[in-house]
């Protein structure tokens, strides 16, 4: 009975992997890139034969995962034979017995070096603290600055598995979202894939924040009707407008994600009825002649100018000056008869296919090209050179590095012209010397200052789009290091942090030197991990920094640092003192000063959540920079020390922690009863009137019965705002305080301060 069931199961894959594969072919064949059905199939043949017997998590067969990855390469980026084969071999050297070198002499060297790419590596030049992640992520950036179809694959291939997330357990979900977040979206936008990059954030915004994302979906469902109505009642006379100028058109309705809701919620601290550009109209038009799309844009903007009143300020041109990501469109807002500002979006078909797909679409429209990559696109060439000046000199940290990297994913652009009326692309937000550095390191190294429309500025000046900047240098003059806190691109941050580097090299030998000559003194012999516990003991991150301060005398030797190598040196020395939030009686409070702190032992299973209860919540750590209390979506990490931190899943430190320490992370949970209190400050702001203080007081103290630690209140010219800081159980009694002080008359705003 046993070999019935297992030849029917073997049956039902192969019939499941046979259908999928097939499917595959079929969304080639109809592709419009040259037909190598044969090298494609020789691939799968190979690739089903090297994960025979291999499953997933989720049961299914591991095979599946190669051929959906190719699926998505194929139909949601529209990549070729050579971006196929290597998706369904990708796993292949990594999980086999196979090396490259089989790859190459079987598919060739293209499909070899496209695999090796994406090959995952252990170890690495960050050291044996950080995850391995930020050196995959290095390697794929080097390899993709040779073929741009590695990177492409790798978010396909990310893509597949966020799809599939659910079958790992919490802290796995927790590192492969927070990395999603914080590297593989912003890759994915820089890259034009607009459609990957919001399904990477809503898919993991579901895991770090189930409940808000139901809350979210669910009033989305609730308001779609009236959105469609807003929608139709503003489209109809756009509709009839265009249909006389006989264009060739369709309109669609683009709804804001979840996720981009919920980040505008986060930060302007509105609830979900306030977001009020959830709707955005997009007109897509098929032009007679490719080269009369601009033209078309402004047409169809001046006509539909003639029905609606549109906001001066918010005339976005991306057809001259597109974006770094190929994206072109026209963006005008306009003040609908409801009176609600909608934005609408003017683009060509060719234009939105870019503007889905990326880079991957423009090869489309290269006649004769099958899936070869060819490197006239200069946008992209500039941000790859960008990256490769990265990586020829790395972050010797792993955080740093990745920073770095996502300085110049995430940032939106400005166009500045050179004295001589070039223009350049800039990210928005940067400075004279970022764009010093942006021509040349020596010319940022030198320079002095900069002429911003022929008026003398200093190197911190923020160049704004339009500006014409001449840089102004100096050979006397050398890099400070003040300039790191005002420059905001990667490169310029990465030179200047080189230089720096350079120089403190001296200094750091010189500290080592110091540190020698005082142990020699106590008559202890020097090594790493004696310079390590000192670093530890002064709470410095790195030993390089540790020899640095010591060099610098922001760190003087004594002793108590005779009494740490003896193990005598019982409390930490350090001014960062473990943040408590929790807060009983008196007692209570002066015994949790130096809790006794958990400490992971080596066989700590760190698939199963750890409960904070109310018990053993004084084991833990609670870092200010997030000010986690119970009824947060909270995670744990492994610190240095074994010890457990806990931190809010959308804190920034979280978000770096997850990315490059991902196999320190835990799925964390509450299980507190309300006995135990906790801060929490809110932000209240509206008309001041007469008694509007005592109706404060009374709905937090009578109504809810919590106790207010420090009221501030400021009226000015008729409004008022101040903040109240509360004694609270849990999130819910937050969110019960700011849903009854919402109720009092003149009150505006109210906010929790994180």
């Amino acid at each position: 009975m046993a070999d019935e069931e297992l030849k029917h199961q073997e049956n039902v894959d192969e019939q499941l992997i046979n259908d999928a594969f097939q499917h595959l072919l079929d969304s080639y064949i109809s592709s419009r890139h040259r037909k190598k059905v044969d090298i494609i199939t020789k691939a799968f043949n190979f690739a089903k034969q090297a994960h025979k017997g291999v499953r997933r998590l989720s049961g299914e067969p591991y095979i599946m995962h190669p051929i959906a990855v190719a699926q998505i390469a194929c139909e949601e980026v529209g990549l070729g034979s050579t971006s196929i084969c290597a998706a369904l071999l990708h796993d292949v050297v990594e999980d086999t017995d196979y090396t490259v070198e089989d790859i190459e002499n079987i598919f060739g060297t293209k499909i070899a070096m496209i695999v090796d790419g994406l090959t995952k590596i252990s170890g690495g030049i960050f050291g044996e603290q950080a995850s391995a992640q930020a050196e995959n992520f290095k390697k794929l950036l080097l390899t993709m600055s040779d073929d741009i179809r590695v990177i492409l694959i790798k978010i396909c291939d990310r893509l597949h598995n966020m799809r599939t997330l659910q079958s790992q357990p919490a802290n796995k979900q927790y590192k492969i979202a927070g990395e999603t977040l914080y590297i593989y979206a912003p890759l994915a936008n820089r890259l034009g894939l607009y459609k990957i990059k919001s399904e990477l954030e809503n898919l993991s915004f579901s895991y770090e924040h189930p409940e808000e994302y139901q809350v979210i979906k669910k009033k989305l469902a609730s308001t779609e009707a009236s959105r469609h109505e807003l929608f139709s009642q503003f489209t109809a006379p756009i509709e009839e407008s265009l249909n006389k100028m006989g264009i060739k058109y369709y309109i669609k309705e683009r709804v804001k994600t979840p996720y981009s809701i919920w980040s505008k919620m986060q930060n302007k601290n509105i609830p979900f009825e306030e977001v009020f550009d959830i709707l955005a109209v997009r007109i897509i038009f098929t032009p007679e002649h490719r080269e009369e799309e601009v033209n078309e844009c402004f047409n169809i903007y001046v006509a539909i100018s003639k029905i609606y009143k549109s906001h001066p300020d918010r005339l976005r041109d991306w057809l001259n000056h597109p974006k770094a990501n190929g994206y072109q469109a026209l963006h005008v807002t306009l003040m609908s008869k409801q009176g609600r500002w909608i934005e609408v979006q003017i683009r060509s078909d060719r234009m939105d296919e870019v503007a889905e797909q990326g880079f991957a679409a423009h090869w489309k429209y290269k006649e004769g090209e099958d899936d070869e990559y060819t490197e006239d696109e200069a946008e992209l060439n500039d941000w790859l050179r960008t990256i490769k000046e990265i990586l020829d000199d790395p972050q010797p940290d792993a955080m740093d590095f990745l920073d770095a990297i996502k300085l110049n994913l995430f940032a939106s652009e400005i166009f500045v012209f050179t004295p001589k009326g070039e223009i350049k692309t800039m990210p928005a937000g940067c400075t004279a010397l970022d764009f010093a550095f942006s021509i040349h390191t020596f010319l940022g190294s030198h320079c002095i200052g900069a002429k911003v429309n022929h008026k003398l500025v200093p190197l911190s000046h923020q160049l704004q789009s339009g500006d014409q900047v001449e840089i102004l240098s100096s050979k006397s003059q050398h890099v400070q290091e003040s300039w790191i806190n005002f420059v905001s691109t990667a490169k310029a941050k990465a030179k200047i942090q080189a230089i720096l580097r350079r120089k403190s090299r001296e200094s750091q030998k010189e500290g080592e030197e110091l540190l020698i000559a005082f142990l020699k003194k106590h008559e202890i012999e020097y090594n790493t991990s004696v310079a390590d516990q000192l670093t530890a003991f002064h709470d410095v991150r790195r030993r390089d920094e540790f020899f640095l301060a010591l060099a610098e005398k922001t760190i003087i030797l004594g002793n108590e640092d005779i009494d740490e190598l003896h193990g005598k040196h019982k409390s930490s020395k350090s001014g960062w003192r473990r943040y408590v939030p929790f807060l009983g009686n008196k007692e209570e409070e002066e015994k949790s000063q130096e809790p006794e702190l958990f400490i992971v032992p080596e066989k700590f299973n760190r698939k199963k959540p750890i409960f904070i209860t109310d018990e053993n919540i004084s084991q833990y750590k609670f870092p200010k920079c997030c000010h986690a209390i119970p009824g947060d979506d909270v995670l744990g990490f492994i610190d240095n020390k074994n010890r457990i931190e806990i931190h809010k899943r959308a804190c920034p430190v979280a978000n770096r922690l997850k990315t490059s320490y991902g196999n320190r992370i835990l799925d964390a949970k509450w299980d507190m009863h309300k006995k135990l209190f906790f801060d929490a400050t809110i932000k209240i702001e509206g008309i001041d009137r007469m008694g509007i203080l005592v109706d404060v007081s009374r709905v937090i103290t009578s109504q809810m019965s919590v106790n207010i630690r420090q009221l501030t209140i400021k009226g000015d010219d008729g409004v008022f705002d101040g903040s109240i800081e509360l004694r609270v159980h849990d999130r819910e009694d937050v969110r019960n305080i700011i849903s009854n002080l919402k109720k009092i008359d003149g009150v505006q705003n109210v906010t929790q301060i994180m």
